[in-house]
């Protein structure tokens, strides 16, 4: 749901015009450390050549065809050496920031994402280059990493606005925009140019004052009781980020199940 702009953020200047409210105590924030970031199902690590080209290559090579490198700039990939020079080049790029994503359980790499477009004197960055594998999608990893990006940038970082952009028509990575708590935006018409194709790009973010309700609906959704025994969710993430935003006098309980 888009909840609009802030109504109760307006302020009115000596002139009479709406003006925000003042962030006196803003300063510019730091520079992601590129660093490792653990969970219970999975770690992010700085994208490493040596470390991660076999395994990354071989999760992506598990997939039936190419159709899942459709909507990113890069790939598919002919063969394990165009698949390397394009891992090199993410490994040494500082701004998109990419990490690998590690699965504890068989301590592989089966995915890799991003933290991009930093702009530390606004607070503002981005969640992209996201490529989940076979091997990691609709997993509790792969909803864990993109939580354990998320708690980074606010909690630890201290941004204000997180981002996330996709072309118009990827229908898939704008449903998981939402059901990681995203809140649509609208769309940027003919914003890219990319794979000798125009994009419209459709625009999600959260910010800081969204974040506390939605890190509480991830920790809920990720709390072993949410899984059976065969590890399917009892409840979806959709849900219990639905609840947490409900209003205290309208909840009563667990939220219904849903999709």
């Amino acid at each position: 749901m888009n909840r609009g702009v802030n109504q109760e953020a307006v302020m009115i200047n000596a002139f009479g015009q709406p003006i925000g409210t003042p962030v006196s105590d803003w300063t510019a924030r730091a520079e992601p450390p590129h660093t490792p970031l653990s969970g219970h199902f999975c770690r992010l690590e700085p994208v490493d050549v040596d470390r991660h080209m076999e395994g990354l290559y071989g999760a992506y090579s598990s997939a039936a065809d190419g159709r899942d490198w459709t909507y990113m700039s890069a790939g598919p990939f002919a063969d394990a050496a165009s698949f390397r020079s394009h891992l090199a080049k993410a490994a040494a790029s500082r701004d998109p920031l990419h990490y690998a994503i590690i699965d504890l359980a068989t301590n592989e790499p089966v995915g890799m994402l991003a933290l991009m477009r930093i702009d530390r004197g606004n607070g503002v960055i981005e969640i992209g280059h996201v490529a989940y594998s076979p091997l990691l999608r609709r997993t509790s990893a792969a909803t864990e990493a993109m939580f354990l990006l998320l708690r980074h940038v606010f909690d630890d970082l201290g941004y204000r606005r997180c981002e996330w952009k996709c072309d118009h028509l990827n229908a898939p990575s704008r449903a998981a925009a939402l059901r990681y708590g995203f809140q649509y935006e609208g769309i940027f018409r003919q914003a890219v140019v990319y794979k000798g194709r125009t994009r419209d790009t459709a625009w999600f973010a959260m910010i800081d004052l969204d974040w506390p309700t939605i890190r509480a609906g991830f920790e809920r959704w990720l709390a072993p009781e949410n899984f059976d025994a065969d590890g399917v969710q009892r409840l979806s993430l959709a849900n219990w980020i639905a609840a947490q935003r409900a209003p205290t006098e309208q909840r009563s309980g667990d939220p219904a199940q849903g999709e």
